[in-house]
């Protein structure tokens, strides 16, 4: 028996619709000001957290110099300290 499989033409939600969607979990959870670009900075954050690539982040965010990703995502100067204390050759 030969059935054709069933084709579902998936789409992306857009962007509005992201941003109900996110706007939902965050009434649902008590967040409030949390948007989709919220998800971006959370985004950068863990990934330099666990990656410590700045040039990497630096061309996945789109930013023109490696700086403006650190600042992007909140890394403080108490924070780059305790890379470089516990960095080593």
């Amino acid at each position: 028996m030969n059935k054709k499989p069933h084709i579902i033409n998936v789409q992306p939600i857009s962007k509005i619709q992201a941003y109900r969607q996110l706007q939902k979990a965050g009434d649902f959870a008590n967040v409030e000001s949390i948007g989709t670009h919220t998800m971006r900075k959370t985004f950068g954050y863990w990934f330099y957290k666990q990656t410590k690539d700045v040039a990497m982040l630096q061309e996945i965010l789109n930013h023109s110099t490696p700086h403006i990703p650190l600042k992007y995502i909140g890394i403080n100067k108490e924070e780059k300290d305790n890379i470089l204390d516990t960095f080593q050759i």
